[in-house]
């Protein structure tokens, strides 16, 4: 369940965000008028997101067996680059995320309302599709009943919550260190979805080593016991998973970690006496 918190609260606040800030732009700019289309545009980013998870859930539960491992598999591996390439995104912009969007409403503005609507919709339906699409590949990697969806949930309900206290300037928060460290708890989540991808493709028949085990710890760590049941909602953790799974797990998580946090990064030569005349 906290993994998929974690997923609804970075994503969701991400979207509150963006809706604060253009919001309290226009107020602030006294155009509450254009306030109705930006929320116009809102509302039908989040209704598309929505509709979005419906069809991937009920629209799955309708192929064969083989199919719905390689539509969730496929959908897993693609949410995982859209969720890394978003983390990313977020890290290096997130101290210039307000001016690139007041840069934007303003251009929007001026070509009328529905620029205005469109603009809304853009910004915050990335985001929404986004969170869908994770969410359903998460729950998918996770067979924990409702708790995957209601910890999702929760997540959301308190981004909402602590964007409406951003909006209100009643919390403080430092965006960048914010979203750098859930940014690398998304990233070890994102590894555990990756696996499951490629686990449901070598169920599919699509990828082969479906029993090459890397190793099978399920008698020291069971699927159904408690401390199993944690590592599974929080990491993905899979207790017997296959080679392939293993390697992919490892090949994805240590270099995205690695670049994340700049380990690769070149450090600055000092300057000598030499150099600097």
């Amino acid at each position: 369940m906290f993994g998929n918190y974690l997923i609804g609260l970075r994503e969701g606040l991400e979207a509150s965000l963006v809706v604060c800030i253009l919001i309290a732009y226009l107020v602030k700019t006294d155009r509450r008028d254009k306030l109705p289309p930006v929320w116009l545009g809102v509302s039908a980013a989040v209704v598309l997101s929505m509709a979005f998870g419906a069809v991937l859930q009920f629209g799955s539960s309708q192929l064969t067996f083989e199919a719905q491992e390689a539509l969730g598999g496929s959908l897993s591996i693609i949410s995982v680059g859209l969720v890394t390439w978003m983390v990313f995104w977020m890290r290096r912009t997130a101290r210039h995320l307000k001016t690139e969007l007041h840069g934007k409403l303003d251009a929007a503005i001026a070509m009328g309302t529905t620029a205005l609507v469109v603009t809304s919709f853009l910004a915050v339906g990335r985001e929404g599709l986004e969170t869908a699409l994770f969410i359903w590949s998460a729950v998918q990697a996770t067979d924990d009943g409702w708790n995957p969806l209601v910890g999702a949930a929760l997540g959301l309900l308190t981004s909402v919550v602590l964007g409406w206290l951003f909006y209100r300037g009643a919390l403080r928060i430092n965006l960048a260190k914010f979203f750098t460290w859930t940014g690398a708890m998304l990233v070890v989540v994102a590894a555990g979805v990756l696996a499951y991808g490629v686990h449901d493709l070598q169920e599919a028949g699509w990828l082969p080593g479906l029993h090459s085990l890397a190793f099978d710890i399920s008698s020291t760590i069971p699927k159904d016991s408690w401390y199993g049941t944690l590592l599974k909602g929080v990491f993905n953790f899979q207790p017997d998973p296959t080679v392939l799974q293993l390697v992919v797990w490892l090949a994805y998580l240590l270099p995205t970690l690695a670049v994340f946090f700049n380990l690769f990064g070149s450090r600055a030569k000092p300057v000598t006496a030499k150099s600097a005349a």
